[in-house]
Formats: structure tokens, C-alpha cells, sequence
């Protein structure tokens, strides 16, 4: 798929992913509101962050998309990063408001009414949360997009939230024990805590510049056994992730003796190569004649 195709489709699915938060924080609310159950409010206020997220997501992809400017050499990649932290930070104010109105409702527990319709509609709004999450989860780890993946995993976090909720009100109606409902809001906010925590380490990790993943590694050093033989040399890879974006660092070594033509044109193909096994990699190559002690740049 061509860049600009790519990039439809992922904002075509963060706009879903909008729509979908907009619709299920409705009908949480509206069953909140119907039987006065703090877990269901719970469940209404994470998908109120849902909704945040996705639109901070949509500017996100956005900003990622432009071209490398003259104030932004390696494009504006690291956006992703952004988005994902935010994403994370909104879970942990979610959670911080769960925990907090948990804790009221558990010393003052409350009866609840008109349970079936509330665990209804409830159960509607999950069922699309699995649908959207589980496309955005797919969407976005086939084009490596941490801002789908974090989208898909914090509305599948909702799903199972969504889940225990309906459990504790189950649970409620047919014995009758109202503490429950605030016992299973607190679970839940404590659940959401570990997810934010793992959304923000993932950003943090990427924003310092993490190395590729082992796989992708893996296969730019077969393109470069290819080429290594009794005179040519290629130090292992140097590797860093921006986002979407991949850029691989090489230092060739050839015999002293060889022309600037061919050494120019050994490292095209080499380039060429790793750009066929990693699609969209910058390749950058550093061409040193053999003798010469590479210096680490």
C-alpha cells in the first residue's frame, strides 16, 4: 500500500474509533444514569477517555504524516509517541476518578434499579468496543502504528472492564448485595492504573529511541550476509524506531584499492535491498575502506 493509502486508512479507523467512543460513552452514561450504579459510571467515564484519546490520535496520525521539513529533518514520526503517552495519561485520570468515587459509594453503598435495561445497553456498547478494538489491534500492528495499537488496546481494556462491571451487577440483582457494585468499580480502576502504566512506558520507550524490533533486525542482517565475503565487511546495524518510521545505520568496509564508483554502487544495492525487506526504512551507509578503525558516530 502507498503512503498516502496507508494513511487514509489509518485515519479512516482513528475516525471510527471516535465515533465508536461517542456512542458507547453514551450508552454507558444513559445506563449509569437509569440504575444509579457507580460501576457503570465507572465504565462511562473510560469511555469518555476513549473518546479523548481518539481525537488526540486523529492529530497525532495527522502531524505524523508530514514530510520532513527544514526544522524536521527525519519527518515529524515521534508524534505517534505523543499521542500514546496522552492516551496513557487520560487512563490514569480515569482511574484516579473511578478509585475516588468507588471508595464513596463503598462507604455508603446505594440500591440500584432497572438493571435489565442498564446491563443491556451496556452489553451493546461492548460488543462494539470488541469489534473497533479488535480492527484497530489488527489495522494497526500491519502498519505499525503504536497510535491504532494503543487505541485497540485501551478499548479492548474497556471490553473487559465492561465485563467485570456487568458481572458485579449481576451479581447484585440476583442477590442483592449493593456493595458489590462499588467492590468491582475499584477493581476496575485499579485494572485501568496497569494499563495507562504500560501505554506510558511504551511511548517513553519510543520517544528515547528504542531499536527496532528482533524480527526486523533479524532481517536486515540477512540482506547483509549476503554481501559480506573476504572483502567486504558491514558492521552490525545500528537501528531506531520513529513511530511508523524505520532508519537502519550501516558502515561498510572494502578494500582500499576499489573506486568510488564501485563502492557507491555496492552500497545502492545494499540500500536497495534492506529497503525491499523493511518497506519505508531510511538507510543511511557510511562506506570505510578496510584498515581503517571505524569510529562510532
Amino acid at each position: 500500500m502507498t503512503e498516502p493509502g496507508q494513511h487514509r486508512l489509518l485515519m479512516r479507523c482513528m475516525l471510527l474509533s471516535v465515533a465508536t467512543a461517542l456512542t458507547t460513552m453514551a450508552l454507558k452514561a444513559g445506563a449509569a444514569w437509569i440504575t444509579g450504579s457507580v460501576g457503570l459510571l465507572s465504565d462511562a467515564l473510560e469511555s469518555g477517555v476513549n473518546l479523548v484519546a481518539a481525537v488526540v490520535g486523529v492529530f497525532a496520525l495527522r502531524a505524523a504524516a508530514k514530510p520532513p521539513d527544514e526544522n524536521h529533518d527525519f519527518g515529524h514520526g515521534k508524534a505517534e509517541y505523543l499521542s500514546a503517552a496522552v492516551e496513557g495519561a487520560m487512563i490514569f485520570a480515569a482511574a484516579g476518578a473511578i478509585v475516588w468515587t468507588s471508595v464513596e459509594r463503598l462507604l455508603e453503598p446505594q440500591p440500584l434499579t432497572e438493571l435489565g435495561l442498564g446491563l443491556f445497553l451496556s452489553a451493546g456498547s461492548s460488543v462494539l468496543n470488541l469489534a473497533v478494538g479488535l480492527l484497530l489491534l489488527r489495522v494497526g500492528r500491519q502498519h505499525r502504528s503504536i497510535t491504532l495499537i494503543a487505541d485497540g488496546k485501551h478499548l479492548l481494556t474497556d471490553v473487559w472492564t465492561s465485563v467485570g462491571v456487568l458481572v458485579g451487577i449481576g451479581l447484585v440483582a440476583l442477590f442483592g448485595w449493593y456493595v458489590l457494585d462499588p467492590i468491582v468499580a475499584l477493581l476496575v480502576g485499579l485494572n485501568i492504573l496497569r494499563i495507562g502504566y504500560g501505554l506510558v512506558r511504551e511511548s517513553v520507550v519510543g520517544l528515547l529511541d528504542a531499536a527496532l524490533p528482533a524480527d526486523d533486525v533479524a532481517q536486515v542482517q540477512q540482506v547483509l550476509d549476503r554481501y559480506r565475503d573476504e572483502s567486504v565487511t558491514i558492521l552490525p546495524p545500528r537501528t531506531r524506531a520513529s513511530g511508523r518510521q524505520r532508519f537502519v545505520y550501516l558502515t561498510v568496509r572494502v578494500p582500499g584499492d576499489w573506486t568510488v564508483r564501485a563502492g557507491h554502487d555496492l552500497l545502492d544495492r545494499v540500500e536497495d535491498d534492506v529497503r525491499s525487506a523493511l518497506p519505508g526504512t531510511t538507510v543511511f551507509t557510511h562506506l570505510e575502506p578496510i584498515g581503517k578503525v571505524a569510529r562510532r558516530r
